[in-house]
């Protein structure tokens, strides 16, 4: 059979496949896009979307429950079975025709199935066989981490496709693990009456500031979730139904399913990456512009990667990717130095992320710790964010915290961590300021509206003044 050539060919179809596929074509590029489920991948059906509805309906009713005049109004539970028909709604009942269509108008073809690499520049899907003339984008993201614990593969725990998919909320549910999935899901399943307990190796969401893990546990274990920090698993095992997890201190832990959420590992098995010298089942490593090391045709964009494990981040690579397949297509310029059009340079200390617990935590840049690793002089501004007047107009019980890693030499904000209610709206001020590298003397100039939680900006600026 002659292959179907094609510019670009692209290996998965979730927000990121999609991104590097629409730039590849607004840059000329004949495009079609590889895709072995649903197009829109795991952040639109079984991550991102799913996960934060599971989790709005809580938020919002403790928000009311915490505001005098609305709490009074409050008389009745969470509505289990209308977050889950909202939850059907976002995911469009897993049925992915609307991205389909947008496909068809963006002008990017899609051929459904496995796609494997069978050797330079070309794809094999099936019995089709597809040839790249520039380049073959590989974005099929990453899945859940097994952890290596006797019988835990026996025991099909969920892992967070079935959590953020789920049909029957359990009367118990045991979380293997304490990053962000972990976490997020712990908050949504106790807000539906779940009895949720947490088994975590070290602490709750480790590399990021440890008051944001801290304040975090606090919060759940308030809420009657049982959080236990630095346990070891000895076995899982599934009897009846329920999950027994039994732990080296001798104890055991029953529920009535279970959630592993200790990590995540890259979709390579299966690629044939091994048809061109590369080894399955590892990450791809890539320079800025996401093009694989010694494959100049070959390139690796989101998760697959193992750069940075977040869609928007994965979105913001691919964005660059397009443009420079296109660009070198071309033979046209590529700006391929530090913040220049084709690399991805944010991915190295300029990374915003979310975690939609209760408190939520936002965080962009270097923790502290990390800086002081880095070889920078660090200056942290630590603020509670109580003492805002815009927190006194949420209610008297408002509980938060913000930090500023400050560069003491260049004067510049390098990372900030905000622990509070509605405190991701307040990330990409500090991301424009790292990013942009906006000197302090200047951000004074920058006046927060009031009576808002922005004004932790100037309580930042006055103890930075302080101390100087």
């Amino acid at each position: 059979m002659d292959a179907e050539e094609y510019d670009l060919i692209v290996i998965g179809a979730g927000p990121v496949g999609e991104n590097v596929a629409d730039r590849a074509v607004h840059g000329g590029l004949r495009t079609v896009i590889v895709e072995s489920e649903l197009v829109g991948g795991e952040c639109s059906y079984w991550a991102c979307m799913p996960s934060k509805t599971l989790l709005r309906a809580g938020a919002a009713l403790r928000g009311a429950r915490d505001a005098p005049g609305a709490a009074e109004a409050v008389t009745g539970d969470l509505d289990v079975a209308a977050v889950l028909r909202r939850r059907d709604e976002v995911v469009h009942e897993w049925n992915d025709a609307g991205q389909v269509e947008w496909l068809g108008q963006a002008g990017i073809d899609l051929v459904r199935g496995h796609g494997v690499i069978t050797g330079e520049r070309e794809v094999t899907v099936g019995g089709r066989v597809l040839r790249a003339r520039h380049a073959v984008a590989v974005c099929t993201g990453s899945a859940s981490l097994l952890p290596d614990v006797p019988g835990i593969a026996e025991a099909e725990l969920w892992t967070s496709r079935e959590a953020t998919g789920v049909r029957d909320v359990p009367a118990s549910l045991v979380v293997i693990g304490g990053g962000v999935v972990a976490c997020e899901m712990a908050t949504a399943f106790a807000s539906f009456g779940t009895t949720v307990t947490m088994l975590v190796r070290s602490s709750l969401l480790k590399g990021m500031e440890p008051f944001a893990g801290d304040r975090v546990a606090a919060a759940l274990r308030a809420r009657g979730v049982d959080v236990r920090t630095g346990v070891d698993l000895e076995r899982v095992d599934r009897d009846g139904g329920e999950v027994a997890v039994a732990l080296r201190d001798g104890s055991t832990v029953l529920a009535a399913e279970g959630l592993v959420a200790t990590g995540r590992v890259p979709r390579t098995t299966d690629l044939g990456l091994d048809a061109i010298g590369l080894e399955p089942g590892e990450w791809l490593r890539v320079d800025d512009t996401m093009r694989v090391e010694g494959h100049d045709w070959l390139y690796a964009v989101g998760d697959v990667n193992g750069r940075v494990l977040l869609t928007h981040q994965g979105k913001y690579q691919a964005r660059a990717a397009g443009d420079v397949i296109a660009a070198r297509a071309r033979g046209g310029e590529v700006k391929d130095e530090a913040w220049g059009a084709h690399v991805a340079t944010a991915d190295h200390a300029a990374v915003p992320m979310v975690v939609f617990t209760e408190p939520e935590v936002a965080a962009v840049g270097l923790t502290a710790g990390q800086a002081d690793a880095a070889g920078i002089r660090v200056r942290t501004l630590d603020y509670d964010l109580a003492w805002v007047a815009g927190a006194t107009t949420y209610s008297s019980a408002y509980g938060g915290t913000a930090r500023a890693v400050v560069d003491a030499d260049r004067g510049v904000l390098v990372g900030a961590t905000f622990v509070g209610p509605d405190v991701a709206e307040l990330l990409h001020a500090a991301t424009i300021a790292i990013v942009g590298e906006v000197p302090f003397e200047r951000l004074r100039h920058a006046v927060p509206s009031y009576p808002t939680l922005s004004e932790v900006w100037l309580r930042w600026l006055e103890e930075y003044q302080g101390e100087a």
